[in-house]
């Protein structure tokens, strides 16, 4: 049988889905999962894919389906920057993610979902010494590609998969209750080393009164999973943001927003991550940002929660990654001027050149660079790599010497003309 591709007049923020000749609302598909599962069984098994309606001609979408028998949708691999920018499914093309410097065995995305492997064992045997394959330290394969996912790339891929990297005028505000919805529905899809994401990460709930018991509930199940299960320690993953870094006599807690539950962790670890998360941990992010962290934890012998490694980002208040201070000053800029804009995230790849922002709302995409060092030969050669990409590209650049004011954010056709134009 022939399958005849549908044609959709492309509309801003369109989420419409066409499933085995039946056209429905991306949120109704998510809102409505249990009645829709007959739909998605069928376009399955008749089509093979679903359609993206945001542009004509329609675009693929694969139809994944979790290990409990809960379906949905995800990007066709390759073809994420055809979908329009404000498109759910958008992402951006090659040369825009550190996630390009990993192998397939690192991350593998089949019709099933997605499987990583972690560099940090969640499953420890008592019985021998414990292996820790470290991904900043890594050395690459013959393909020049890792192998593993580091703590800071599962965090980047949790951040990039969930799309709280990009910035739409219509979002005013973004939430923790935002970002936790976002990333909830992408924990379903991935495995961990083996295990599901769903069931080794907790991911902390956005805090109200009605659901302080059952997140408390949550959190001692999660609790519980953890430690000794015969000759086998069970370790667990803890994602949340840092409101506030205490002293102990033993090292540090780490109180997260929206729980009251700490973790705590030796002053090594502590002093670790403030050295290799150092925009993370500066004033910057307590006063005009966030910080959100990956833990790896244990359960101590008394029951408390023990961060055995983590990793941590500089997000803006509305959770924008940044790797600067002045990054965070320029995502709250552009946000200011109603942008539509990315920003591409490193993953575990410190040494790849990316944009510090990329505009979608300008076609072909324009790039923001933030130069905000000065004097080393090192920051000054990546500055010229990416000028003569750049200008190889013939693309659209705004640049800011944080020396200086800010340029002119404001979109080319919301500009006011001059008394001379």
């Amino acid at each position: 049988m022939t399958k005849t591709r549908p044609e959709s007049t492309p509309t801003s923020g369109s989420c419409r889905i066409q499933l085995a000749g039946r056209t429905v609302q991306l949120a109704w598909l998510r809102e409505h999962t249990s009645k829709a599962a007959p739909l998605f069984a069928r376009a399955r098994a008749e089509v093979g894919h679903a359609w993206c309606l945001c542009r004509r001609p329609a675009l693929r979408l694969v139809i994944r389906c979790t290990r409990a028998g809960r379906y949905h949708l995800a990007g066709w691999p390759q073809e994420g920057e055809q979908h329009e920018a404000t498109c759910p499914f958008h992402k951006l093309g090659p040369g825009h993610s550190g996630r390009e410097s990993y192998s397939t065995q690192a991350i593998r995305e089949t019709d099933d979902g997605v499987s990583i492997r972690l560099a940090t064992p969640l499953a420890r045997s008592l019985d021998r010494p414990e292996t820790h394959e470290d991904a900043r330290d890594e050395p690459p394969d013959e393909r020049n590609a890792r192998r593993t996912v580091g703590l800071l790339g599962l965090l980047h891929w949790l951040w990039e998969e969930a799309q709280l990297n990009t910035w739409q005028p219509g979002f005013r505000h973004r939430t923790w209750h935002h970002c936790h919805a976002q990333l909830r529905r992408h924990l379903p899809d991935a495995t961990v080393n083996g295990q599901g994401l769903d069931s080794v990460l907790y991911l902390v709930p956005p805090f109200t009164p009605q659901a302080a018991d059952a997140n408390t509930a949550a959190l001692d199940a999660f609790r519980t999973r953890l430690g000794r299960h015969g000759p086998t320690e069970q370790r667990g993953l803890l994602l949340g943001q840092i409101k506030e870094v205490a002293p102990t006599p033993y090292g540090v807690a780490y109180r997260l927003a929206h729980q009251r539950t700490p973790l705590y962790a030796r002053a090594a670890l502590h002093t670790r991550a403030t050295r290799s998360y150092r925009h993370a941990f500066s004033p910057t992010a307590a006063e005009h940002g966030a910080r959100v962290a990956l833990f790896v934890v244990e359960r101590s012998p008394g029951g408390h929660l023990v961060a055995a490694d983590l990793a941590a980002m500089l997000t803006t208040r509305t959770y924008i990654p940044a790797d600067s201070s002045h990054e965070v000053v320029m995502a709250d800029a552009l946000a200011a001027c109603r942008r539509s804009f990315v920003k591409p995230i490193r993953y575990d790849s410190a040494d790849a050149v990316l944009p510090d922002f990329v505009l979608t709302d300008l076609h072909p995409a324009a790039y923001v660079e933030v130069y905000g060092i000065h004097g080393r030969e090192s920051y000054e050669r990546r500055k010229a790599e990416k000028r003569a990409f750049y200008q190889r590209q013939g693309a659209r650049l705004i640049e800011w010497d944080v020396a200086q004011p800010l340029p002119d954010l404001i979109h080319p056709e919301r500009r006011r003309p001059g008394p001379n134009a």
